[in-house]
């Protein structure tokens, strides 16, 4: 049967329902138990001769005559119903004829094993939910129906139960992560996604436009500037589970809408937040996984601590021969084009360096970069004896970048002027005068730290693009994928 003619069936069958006086899309319908505890406890309640509850997707049908066989299927798991005749009675059968795979169903019933040893609810009553109109997806192949699954994710979460522990992995590893942080006396807080100015990071932001306000706003490219201004309030341990986005390119690494992690603690130095770095990802990968050792893309991958540090100096000397400390930033771009690495801005940038450093590690894993020259942070504190150098570390894994963090600079005057620099070379647009006028209030000193939730659930759950740990990613639109 076609696709048209099945359509066609199934909207046949909507009608008769009706006329058999069926509400096709139901109402509220108690369960006594989800399906993994209908299992977990089914002994029990199968020796009791206990009357049952359950409700889901019916995800298979097969039966002749009058009895029939099907599987239903909630978030837990997966049971067998069976539907007999003689025990829904002639119209409970004749409704159940009118169910099609992908009908959500309710029954009541007494479970039972079959003689092959399947657990089953034996069905005395049953309850049309909700009837589905489309026939569900068969198993994805192809570029295609990949294209399909990230489109029509709730298509995947029917179909493939991979995607559904990847999801489920996700919100236990966030879950993990606020724990984690909360037994440490960090407060969670919030701070604004529609910023009269885009700071804190290096990107292009997205601009809209608040009619009641009469301004241009734009969605935050990170919470930075803000919840360094709490720390000014006086709140010393704060972090931020939030959406940033960045009006750049799509890659398996990059969305334009992101989920990130930022973490600030007021006396305290990046040194403290690479301890805390490999505390947070090992308690996250012990409670969600059971093991700090993962696999990822074919590498197995020892999360134990400590891991491998390496200042970006002793790294360009190590891959490139280049001394910084002798030879200086502003020779790096022609040592490192001399070298055979190929650049395409004027102008070594912070995006060209991670993706350079993203190279350089791929085999190495996981692994802190330190001590960045000065040039690209301009958030950061300088090194008390190396002042051409900041406090700051990334985190590298399998190749990606997957932590950022600095000891803040909290020198007012000193941040005005790095700002003015970055103006100047186009970096940034303005000066965010109010972030520096928040700083000559006082702010302690502290450490800041920034990591991709994304990324961290990808390494986790062995997934080779973002866009399968994210619900629903952004993609684009006919038009251009036409071009």
């Amino acid at each position: 049967m076609n696709t048209s003619d099945e359509l066609t069936v199934r909207q046949e069958k909507l009608k008769r329902l009706k006329e058999l006086g069926v509400e096709p899309y139901g109402r509220k319908f108690i369960r006594t138990h989800p399906v993994k505890q209908l299992i977990e406890k089914f002994d029990t309640l199968a020796s009791s001769e206990n009357e049952v509850s359950a409700a889901g997707r019916i995800m298979l049908i097969r039966g002749h005559g009058k009895a029939s066989f099907a599987d239903l299927q909630d978030e837990t798991g997966r049971i067998q119903i069976y539907v007999r005749q003689d025990t829904v009675g002639e119209k409970g059968y004749q409704i159940y004829k009118l169910v099609d795979m992908g009908d959500f169903l309710g029954v009541r019933g007494t479970p039972f094993e079959t003689k092959t040893g399947e657990k089953s609810i034996l069905v005395k009553e049953l309850t049309v939910l909700s009837k589905s109109l489309k026939p569900l997806p068969e198993k994805w192949h192809g570029l295609k129906d990949v294209e399909l699954k990230y489109r029509r994710r709730y298509l995947d979460l029917i179909a493939n139960e991979k995607a559904r522990e990847v999801f489920d992995k996700r919100m236990r590893i966030i879950s993990a992560i606020r724990g984690f942080l909360n037994k440490r006396g960090y407060r969670e807080v919030e701070t604004p996604i529609l910023q009269p100015q885009a700071g804190g990071a290096s990107g292009d932001p997205f601009k809209t436009r608040a009619d009641a306000l009469g301004m241009d706003l734009y969605l935050r490219i990170a919470p930075e500037l803000y919840l360094k201004r709490l720390l000014v309030g006086g709140w010393e341990k704060i972090y931020e589970i939030n959406k940033s986005f960045r009006n750049e390119g799509i890659s398996p690494r990059h969305s334009p809408e992101f989920t990130m992690l930022e973490v600030y603690a007021a006396y305290a130095d990046y040194e403290d937040m690479m301890r805390l770095t490999e505390e947070l990802v090992c308690e996250a990968a012990q409670t969600v996984l059971g093991t700090v050792r993962i696999s990822y893309d074919g590498k197995e991958i020892d999360l134990s601590p400590p891991w491998k540090r390496i200042t970006f100096g002793d790294a360009m000397k190590e891959k490139f021969d280049i001394d910084i400390e002798k030879e200086g930033i502003k020779s790096l771009k022609e040592k490192l084009e001399s070298a055979g690495v190929k650049l395409k801005d004027k102008k070594l940038s912070r995006n060209q360096l991670i993706r350079l450093l993203s190279e350089l590690l791929t085999g190495e894993l996981p692994t802190f970069i330190t001590d960045y020259p000065i040039e690209f942070s301009p958030l950061a504190k300088r090194k008390q004896d190396k002042p051409e150098i900041v406090e700051r570390f990334e985190l590298f894994m399998c190749g990606c970048e997957l932590a950022n963090a600095y000891s803040e600079l909290n020198d007012p005057q000193e941040q005005r002027e790095r700002f003015r620099e970055q103006v100047a070379s186009r970096e940034e647009r303005s000066v965010d005068e109010d972030f520096v006028t928040a700083l000559e209030y006082g702010m302690p000193p502290a450490a800041g730290l920034g990591i991709g939730i994304d990324r961290l659930v990808m390494m986790m759950t062995d997934c080779q693009s973002i866009r399968d740990v994210i619900l629903f990613p952004q993609l684009k639109g006919q038009a251009a994928r036409e071009k």
